[in-house]
C-alpha cells in the first residue's frame, strides 16, 4: 500500500470514529432524558442476554451499548494504524490517548450501571465523555493537517479559555439533567423561587457557565477570522462555531420555558457537543500550524 493509499485509510478511519463517537454521546443523552439509563440492570449482558432486547427502555440502553462496541473498535483501529504507519506522527498521541480514555469509559460505564447510576460516577463518565470527543476530534484534525514545526507558542490564551469554557458547559448541562433539574427553572434568564434551591442552584451555575463560555468561545472565533485567515477552512469554521453558539443557546432558552421537553434535551445537548468538538478541532488546526506563534 503507498503512503498515499495509507494517508487516505488512516484519514477515512479516523474521521468515521468522530462522527461515530459524537453520535454516540447523543444517543447518550437520549437514554438519559428518557430515564433509560438503568434500562439493563446488568454488564455487559442486559437481563441476561445480548439481544434482541425487548421493552424500550432496555432496547435504548443495550443499543447504546452496542454504539459503543462499534466506537471501541473504531478508536482501536485508528490508534493502530497511526502507530503502525507513522505516516501522521501528530495523530499517534491524540489517538492513544483517545485509546486510553475509551477504556476508562468502559470501565466508568460498567461501575455506573453496577452503582445503579450514582453521581460520582456518573459524572466521571460524563467526563470521559467529553475527552473522547476531544481525543477522537484532535485525532481526525491531526490526520489530514500535517504538523508544522515553529519556535514558541502555537496557539494564544485565549484558545485554551475557550476550550476550557466548552468543556464546562457540556458538562455542567448534563450534571442538570442528571439531577433531573431540567423542568426546576421554567423561566428565563432567572428561576421561579418556589422551586427546590439545589435544582435552582444547578441552573444558575450552568447559565452562567453558558454567559461566560459563550463570550471566550466567540472571542476564540473572532481571533481565528482575524489572525487565522490564511488557513484554509478556518474562517469557515470560526463561523459556523458562533452559529453553534447562538442556536445552541437559542435551544436550551426554548428548553427551559417549555419545561424540557426530551427532543429539545437532545437538540440542546447534540449543539453542546457540535461546539465542543468545533472548538477542538478549529483550536487542532491552530495547534498544529502553529497558527499563533510570534
Amino acid at each position: 500500500m503507498s503512503v498515499i493509499q495509507k494517508n487516505r485509510v488512516l484519514v477515512i478511519t479516523a474521521i468515521t470514529c468522530a462522527v461515530v463517537v459524537y453520535f454516540l454521546i447523543i444517543f447518550g443523552s437520549h437514554v438519559r432524558v428518557t430515564d433509560s439509563g438503568m434500562g439493563c440492570p446488568d454488564w455487559p449482558l442486559c437481563k441476561g442476554t445480548i439481544g434482541p432486547i425487548h421493552g424500550f427502555h432496555a432496547f435504548m440502553e443495550q443499543t447504546h451499548r452496542y454504539i459503543a462496541a462499534l466506537v471501541s473498535a473504531l478508536v482501536a483501529i485508528t490508534a493502530l494504524l497511526a502507530l503502525r504507519w507513522k505516516n501522521r506522527p501528530a495523530a499517534i498521541r491524540p489517538a492513544v490517548f483517545t485509546g486510553v480514555t475509551i477504556v476508562v469509559q468502559i470501565i466508568l460505564g460498567a461501575v455506573t450501571v453496577f452503582a445503579s447510576n450514582n453521581a460520582p460516577t456518573v459524572a466521571g463518565h460524563l467526563l470521559a465523555g467529553l475527552a473522547l470527543l476531544a481525543g477522537a476530534t484532535t485525532t481526525a484534525v491531526a490526520t489530514v493537517i500535517p504538523r508544522v514545526e515553529v519556535h514558541g507558542s502555537r496557539l494564544s490564551k485565549i484558545v485554551w479559555i475557550a476550550l476550557a469554557g466548552a468543556a464546562l458547559l457540556y458538562l455542567t448541562g448534563s450534571l442538570v439533567v442528571n439531577a433531573e433539574a431540567e423542568k426546576a427553572c421554567a423561566s428565563f434568564p432567572l428561576c421561579p423561587s418556589d422551586q427546590p434551591l439545589h435544582l435552582v442552584v444547578l441552573h444558575l451555575i450552568h447559565r452562567g457557565t453558558v454567559a461566560l463560555a459563550s463570550i471566550a468561545l466567540i472571542s476564540f472565533a473572532i481571533h481565528a477570522w482575524q489572525f487565522w485567515s490564511h488557513l484554509r477552512g478556518a474562517r469557515a469554521l470560526a463561523s459556523t462555531l458562533v452559529a453553534l453558539i447562538c442556536a445552541t443557546a437559542t435551544l436550551g432558552i426554548l428548553s427551559a420555558l417549555k419545561k424540557a421537553p426530551a427532543d429539545l434535551q437532545d437538540l440542546h445537548l447534540a449543539g453542546a457537543a457540535a461546539v465542543l468538538a468545533l472548538s477542538v478541532a478549529l483550536a487542532a488546526q491552530g495547534w498544529l500550524t502553529g497558527a499563533d506563534h510570534p
